[in-house]
C-alpha cells in the first residue's frame, strides 16, 4: 500500500518541524516554495518551486501528487491558501479561508474585532502617504497589512517618522498598504492555543522578550511560565483570546496571539493567526509541561481525534526558548553561541554559511530550549 501523502506550504525553518513529524509518522511529504534554497528542502521527499501565495499552482500540486491533506506552520502567508485550496479539493482543514484571510490582514483582524471590543487598539490604514500623514496619536507603530516576521514595522513618534519610513514599510505589503495602530505601553505576551469544536482546550501565557535595539519587535526569547502578568491579568489575556477566536470565526486548531498588557495589565491584540508560532513554541511547551501541539495538529487534521488532555501540570520552573541571533551576511559559527546546560538545541546553519538576510536586521540562525532556574 503507497504511503499517504501531506503537503507543506513553505519550506523553511518553521517547515521543518511539520515536514519531520510526518515522515516520522510514515507519510510521504511534498512541499513547495518560491524559492528553491529554502533550508527544509532536503528534508522533503518531493519538492516543487510553486508559490505558497498561488490557490491554483498549490491546487494542482495536491491534485498531481494525491495528497491526504495540505498544511503549514509558522507562515502566515500560508494559511489563507491552506484553508482555500482544501476547501477546493474537499480537504479536511480546520477553518474557513475567509477566518484565515481575517488574520492574515492586520485591517480586516481589526475591523472585524471593531471599535467597541474590549482589547482592540485604535489604528488606521493607509494605501498612500497623504493619508498615513493624517495620523495624529503618537507613538504608533507602522507597518504592511499583510506581512509576516517583523518585516517592515517601524516605531513612529511624528509626521516626520512616517515620511522617511512609509515607502519601505509599503514595500513588504501585497495590499499595498499599511496599518498604523496606537503604541501600546507595557510588557509583551503571547498565548499558544488550541481549539477543538469551538472550545479552547488548552492556552499557555509566555513572555516575550525583544530585542530594544532593533525597531518592530524583533523577537529574542520566550519564557514559561509568564511572569510579566499576575494572575488577574493572565485570566483576562485568556478571556480575550477566547472572545477573538469567537468573533474571527476560530474554531478548530491551532491559535497564536501576540498582546500587549497596558501598563502590565489591560490585554490588547497585536496580532493573532490561525497556526502554530513560527518559533518552535510548541516544543518549549512540550518540554515544560508534556503538551504537544505538532502532534495535535496533525492527529487533529488527518484522524479527527480528540486531542490534548483536560489540565496539564504546570511547573513554577521557569524555561527558556532563546535564539541564537546574528547580523544578516555575516558567517554562522557554532563556536559562538554557548549552548551549555541547553535540553534541546537546534542550528539553521552549518559553520562558514552566510546568514540570510530576513528582518534585515538581525537574524535567527537556531535556537537553545532549557530552564532559566529561576522559580516563578
Amino acid at each position: 500500500m503507497a504511503k499517504k501523502r501531506i503537503l507543506i506550504l513553505g519550506a523553511g525553518n518553521a517547515q521543518i518541524d511539520a515536514i519531520d513529524y510526518c515522515k516520522e509518522h510514515g507519510y510521504e511529504v511534498a512541499g513547495c516554495s518560491y524559492t528553491t534554497v529554502d533550508c527544509g528542502i532536503p528534508h522533503l521527499d518531493i519538492f516543487e518551486q510553486v508559490d505558497i501565495k498561488n490557490v491554483d499552482g498549490v491546487v494542482a500540486l495536491a491534485e498531481k501528487y494525491g495528497v491526504s491533506a495540505i498544511y503549514s506552520v509558522g507562515s502566515d502567508l500560508a494559511m489563507p491558501v491552506v484553508m482555500k485550496a482544501s476547501e477546493i479539493l474537499g480537504l479536511p482543514h480546520f477553518i474557513s479561508p475567509e477566518a484565515a484571510e481575517t488574520c492574515h490582514s492586520k485591517g480586516k483582524m481589526r475591523e472585524t474585532l471593531g471599535n467597541g471590543f474590549k482589547g482592540n487598539a485604535a489604528f488606521m490604514v493607509c494605501g498612500t502617504l497623504e493619508k498615513a500623514l493624517t495620523y495624529r496619536d503618537f507613538p504608533a507603530m507602522m507597518k504592511p497589512v499583510d506581512s509576516q516576521g517583523q518585516r517592515g514595522c517601524f516605531k513612529v513618534e511624528g509626521p516626520e517618522d512616517i515620511k522617511e519610513h512609509f515607502a519601505a514599510s509599503l514595500d513588504y505589503s501585497f495590499e499595498g498598504k499599511v496599518i498604523i495602530e496606537e503604541f501600546i505601553e507595557g510588557p509583551e505576551v503571547s498565548v499558544n492555543a488550541y481549539l477543538q469544536d469551538g472550545e479552547m482546550r488548552f492556552a499557555l501565557v509566555s513572555d516575550r522578550y525583544a530585542f530594544d535595539e532593533y525597531p518592530g519587535g524583533i523577537i529574542k526569547e520566550h519564557r514559561v511560565p509568564s511572569s510579566f502578568a499576575d494572575a488577574e491579568a493572565e485570566a483576562e489575556t485568556r478571556d480575550l483570546c477566547r472572545r477573538t477566536a469567537a468573533k474571527i470565526g476560530i474554531d478548530n486548531g491551532p491559535c497564536y496571539f501576540q498582546i500587549k498588557l497596558r501598563n502590565g495589565k489591560e490585554p490588547v491584540i497585536i496580532e493573532v493567526t490561525p497556526r502554530l508560532d513560527g518559533c518552535h513554541m510548541w516544543n518549549l511547551i512540550k518540554h515544560y509541561c508534556g503538551a504537544d501541539l505538532l502532534d495535535a495538529c496533525f492527529r487533529h487534521l488527518l484522524e479527527g481525534e480528540q486531542v490534548l488532555k483536560e489540565e496539564y501540570e504546570m511547573p513554577r520552573e521557569e524555561y527558556s526558548l532563546k535564539f541564537m541571533s546574528k547580523e544578516p551576511n555575516t558567517k554562522f559559527r557554532r563556536a559562538d553561541f554557548d549552548t551549555s546546560g541547553a535540553e534541546f538545541a537546534c542550528y539553521y546553519y552549518n559553520d562558514g554559511d552566510r546568514v540570510l538576510k530576513i528582518n534585515g536586521y538581525i537574524e535567527k540562525c537556531g535556537y537553545v530550549i532549557g530552564r532559566t532556574g529561576r522559580t516563578v
